[in-house]
């Protein structure tokens, strides 16, 4: 049996590279992309991290970023969306396992492929950046832990490594392990970087020659995993299938504060629906809907409030108007007069997975004609794009819409907002 063997296809800073590849003009120009509602600082190009912390508030750095000539993007999702998956159509296709493991990065399984790997990975590398003007960086080692270091170590000295570092020689992989601190690695978080630096587990290097067991006894598994994995030992395989979720949740802040029902319920309604489409993608029914409403927070001039209650389904469904039903009532419930609301959430629980489940005999159940009027819905929306079939309450002018004021088009997904060449 060949020794396993992985590589880490990372798209580098995906956001800002989407933007820049329908215009030219930027690719000398730092960018940042922003969250919902241009909150705060979501993905930052290279070139513009010495100036940007990521999270940092946009209305407070707005003037920083005029001055050091950064362009601002609101997140543009359709695109972003449009542009991965033909990244991971190159990968799968070149590629025998791939488990796309986000949606600018991607593990592949290259054990007992007989040509040269770091060739193979140049022309993947090529290919990607030829096809959609994406750059990726490919790191590849013998476990997905060691692949993610060394995706790392080819964006970190992209000059030197060309994009693409090769893990598997031991001379190679220790010397990276001691130049790396603790918390680069795959999993480590700031606290246990906190626990493990107490430990005097400071690198890399250090964590993998740490005991396992230790670990595991005072830690947890995840972690005993993590420091044999840096000593080359595969612990993780490859999970091609995403796994079931076990609750689906759609929530999202308003684009402005709500002081009436009906545009919460109309936001809820959005929710419920886009969480409807999840649950019928996974092949999953529903028992119960939990919905929340909350007021801003952080805001000490305005009166908080935060509610949220469950409401019971009549049986297992993927049904639309079933799951908006008891969004709407729910936050009729909810809702209190008075109050400045900044975001909802629709969590559906409960889930089994379609006729997967046993239900009492007498008990009232999904119909046929429900099902098929779901997949006829989920039919024309995939072939048509998203919303264009949805219920009659959801205007498109709506009070709750996401800000994004700096929203680049649709070059992609949308034929009035194509890309335009215009000769001189």
């Amino acid at each position: 049996m060949p020794e396993p063997i992985f590589a880490l296809i990372d798209c580098n800073s995906f956001y800002a590279s989407c933007e820049r590849v329908f215009r030219p003009d930027l690719q000398r120009i730092p960018i940042v992309v922003l969250s919902n509602n241009d909150g705060c600082v979501i993905a930052r190009s290279a070139d513009a991290k010495p100036f940007v912390k990521m999270g940092a508030l946009f209305h407070e750095i707005r003037g920083d970023l005029k001055r050091h000539g950064i362009v601002a993007f609101s997140s543009n999702y359709a695109l972003y969306g449009d542009m991965s998956e033909r990244v991971m159509s190159i990968i799968e296709a070149r590629l025998p396992a791939v488990e796309v493991y986000s949606i600018d990065e991607a593990f592949a399984d290259l054990s007992g492929m007989s040509e040269s790997l770091e060739t193979l990975a140049r022309s993947l590398q090529y290919e990607i950046k030829l096809k959609t003007g994406i750059p990726v960086g490919i790191g590849i080692a013998n476990t997905k832990t060691l692949s993610k270091l060394a995706n790392h170590a080819a964006k970190r000295w992209q000059k030197q490594t060309g994009g693409v570092v090769d893990l598997r020689d031991p001379i190679r992989r220790d010397k990276l392990l001691k130049a790396l601190p603790v918390e680069e690695v795959w999993g480590i978080g700031k606290r246990m970087q906190v626990h493990l630096n107490s430990m005097d587990i400071k690198t890399a290097w250090d964590l993998a020659r740490s005991d396992a067991w230790m670990l595991r006894k005072r830690f947890s598994v995840v972690i005993e995993k993590t420091a044999r994995e840096l000593r080359g030992i595969a612990c993780l395989e490859l999970e091609e299938t995403a796994p079931i979720k076990q609750e689906i949740c759609c929530s999202r802040s308003f684009g402005k504060r709500l002081k009436s029902l009906e545009p919460i319920q109309e936001a809820a309604t959005a929710f419920a629906v886009r969480a409807a489409e999840k649950l019928r993608q996974q092949n999953s029914l529903c028992s119960q809907v939990r919905v929340s409403l909350r007021t801003g927070m952080f805001n000490p001039n305005e009166a908080k409030y935060a509610n949220g209650l469950l409401c019971q389904l009549p049986y297992p469904t993927d049904d639309t108007r079933l799951i908006i039903a008891a969004a709407r009532e729910g936050i009729s419930r909810l809702y209190r007069d008075g109050y400045s609301y900044a975001k909802a959430q629709i969590l559906l629980l409960d889930l089994c997975r379609r006729n997967e489940y046993t239900q009492d005999l007498f008990a009232p159940e999904q119909p046929i004609r429900t099902e098929r009027l779901m997949s006829t819905l989920d039919a024309i929306n995939s072939r048509w794009g998203r919303g264009t079939l949805q219920p009659g309450r959801i205007t498109k002018q709506s009070e709750w819409g996401m800000r994004r004021e700096l929203l680049s088009p649709a070059y992609t997904t949308n034929w009035s907002e194509l890309f335009v060449v215009k000769a001189e």
